[in-house]
């Protein structure tokens, strides 16, 4: 089951040469959300290859680098005869905002365009076997964070003990495995326990948005595989960072260092960094130890794989 993140923008709040504002794209098989959605985002999806097939947009928060590029997005979907749906999650408050920003140019998409607001703490998507989570963050505007959060996985099937208990190959192999006792031909029932490890952990991604250090994002990624956090600004403008709602890379690799996270991605760089972003990096991974925090490039691709 693939799980592949795409940085399409990775810029503070004024776009640059080298990086543009922020939007992140997910692809779990054949789902594809999108995480914020700023200025330009449509032609990074262009650049980069993402495709337009997106279900879901999860916005953290109505500053201008995080939604000014929705209504572009939707004017190029219905330019596409989009049929499907198109769901736009926003900080519970901002619901009419959006609506009025989607209305902008005077015309409405062809195809439905839901807006929801939501509130930490509830489940703004819930699939098969995923869901993405709203959570707390401290900006200085109505904002949430998100974490996409995949259901345990079963257990790994142990053939050869089943073998030994008289199980033949076949679909009882199968039953089994999804959690029903089997009877064998001499009356024996084994039981899924028996041939079944314990279940094992899916995968989850956390994406704060803008936001000062929180225990909030601490609780949502714990023991995340990949932790997507405000990196703003190096430890030396460290009160500015508090002051406008931001974070240092400093104090988002101490997050990641408490939640337990395994890899650290650092976005929403100031244009300070922007062609040099070694001081973000070198800084969290002082912190961050025996783990991986890196800053992205816009266009960058990373698969994320399973715990084990």
């Amino acid at each position: 089951m693939s799980l592949c993140v795409t940085f399409l923008g990775t810029s503070g709040a004024v776009p640059t040469t080298q990086r543009n504002t922020s939007a992140v794209f997910v692809r779990r098989e054949g789902d594809r959300l999108l995480f914020d959605c700023g200025e330009g985002t449509q032609r990074q999806m262009m650049r980069f290859g993402t495709g337009f097939a997106v279900s879901h947009v999860f916005v953290t928060h109505l500053h201008g680098d995080h939604v000014l590029g929705i209504p572009g997005l939707l004017q190029t979907m219905d330019f596409n005869e989009r049929d499907d749906p198109i769901a736009v999650h926003v900080p519970a408050g901002t619901r009419r905002e959006v609506e009025r920003l989607v209305g902008a140019t005077g015309t409405d998409p062809d195809f439905p365009v839901r807006v929801h607001g939501v509130e930490a703490g509830d489940v703004a998507l819930s699939a098969d076997d995923y869901e993405v989570r709203a959570f707390d963050t401290d900006h200085d505007a109505r904002s949430v964070g998100y974490a996409l959060v995949e259901d345990d996985r079963k257990g790994r099937f142990d053939r050869e003990r089943a073998e030994e208990l008289g199980v033949p190959v076949g679909p009882k192999f199968q039953r089994l495995h999804a959690g029903e006792a089997v009877e064998l031909e001499d009356g024996t029932v084994v039981e899924p326990d028996q041939v079944v490890g314990d279940p094992r952990p899916g995968r989850t991604v956390v994406y704060t948005g803008d936001t000062r250090p929180t225990g909030a994002t601490v609780e949502a990624a714990e023991d995340a595989d990949l932790l997507i956090h405000d990196a703003t600004f190096a430890d030396d403008n460290a009160g500015r960072a508090g002051q406008t709602g931001h974070s240092t890379a400093a104090s988002a690799a101490e997050i990641a260092n408490r939640a337990g996270a395994e890899r650290l991605a650092l976005v929403h760089v100031s244009s300070r960094y922007a062609g040099n972003p070694t001081p973000l990096e070198r800084e969290a991974r002082e912190i961050f130890e025996g783990r991986r925090a890196f800053v992205p490039d816009d266009g960058d691709e990373l698969d994320v794989p399973y715990p084990e």
